[in-house]
């Protein structure tokens, strides 16, 4: 089979080594090339860090973090759905979001640059308008990647391409879409969130009375506690990290945290989701709202 130009680059990328970030649209193929990438890290005795940054579709942990995923050897791209360390973010969107999604993704490069040979990060596929640009922005900023792939099907990413070439030193390589790819529905990206958040929430789950203290943003005083209800949280330790996922539950005037973390917890950080415990499915949740009591629950 012929060598395409997405070969080559990996190749390439292999030998040099260093930061790569992939950028493109939904379904131009960043999870599939990243995949191929590591592959080729592995088969060159290079030890690799894949940084998934993608909060919707994630590939390593669950929605609504970024994750890290050490890949050693061969083994490790089998169970790159496991989490080695996690950083929550709390949406399954930027939009709201940049500040948590960009310091979450540059918190692990920093951790990991300097043991790994190679650290591929992958990214969302908000790239138009403001929020896309603003978040690409700031995550070249702070990752500072060595090499910036583009995945573009047109021009649609062309002022991200150009604004990373004014205002960064990061190799721009661009790429069209492999032919391979093949494009997921909205029905189907859906269908594989929920059956991550199901994972991520699965039995046993230990049930755990909170005080409103322990929370990121804190709680205010008067705070009817019934509108945390279903309410996503990133179970946290002191250091930083996110341990893994929680619920929220309102029972009899108590607010408990369902989650099937059992050590180390030492705060909770709200997301702006609720959860459907049942289907677990999403609907997003603005804290402003819920805090000050505006709007529906």
């Amino acid at each position: 089979m012929p060598e395409t130009a997405h070969d080559l680059l990996i190749q390439d990328l292999t030998v040099q080594g260093g930061v790569v970030m992939l950028l493109g649209a939904p379904d131009t193929g960043k999870t599939s090339f990243a995949r191929r990438f590591l592959e080729s890290a592995i088969a060159a005795g290079k030890q690799a860090a894949y940084i998934d940054a993608d909060v919707g579709q994630t590939t390593v942990g669950p929605p609504a973090c970024v994750g890290l995923k050490w890949v050693r050897e061969r083994g490790d791209l089998e169970t790159l759905e496991e989490a080695d360390e996690l950083r929550f973010v709390g949406s399954i969107s930027p939009k709201h979001l940049v500040l948590q999604e960009v310091i979450a993704t540059a918190t692990l490069v920093d951790q990991v640059r300097g043991e790994a040979d190679l650290i591929v990060i992958d990214t969302t596929g908000a790239v138009s308008g403001v929020t896309g640009q603003t978040l690409k922005f700031h995550k070249l900023e702070l990752c500072r990647p060595d090499v910036l792939v583009a995945l573009q099907r047109g021009s649609e990413i062309e002022p991200i391409i150009g604004m990373a070439r004014r205002f960064f030193s990061a190799d721009v390589r661009v790429l069209g879409v492999h032919p391979d790819v093949a494009p997921a529905s909205p029905v189907e990206r859906s269908a594989l969130r929920a059956e991550k958040f199901a994972r991520a929430l699965a039995p046993p789950l230990h049930r755990w009375k909170v005080r409103p203290t322990v929370f990121a943003p804190s709680l205010p005083t008067g705070l009817d506690l019934e509108r945390l209800h279903d309410v996503l949280v990133g179970v946290h330790d002191g250091r930083g990290r996110c341990l893994g996922l929680g619920l929220l539950k309102h029972e009899d005037g108590r607010l408990l945290v369902l989650t099937n973390v059992t050590d180390g917890m030492k705060g909770l950080r709200l997301a702006s989701l609720r959860i459907d415990p049942e289907t677990f499915d999403t609907s997003p949740v603005n804290l402003r709202e819920v805090m000050f009591g505006l709007g529906d629950r």
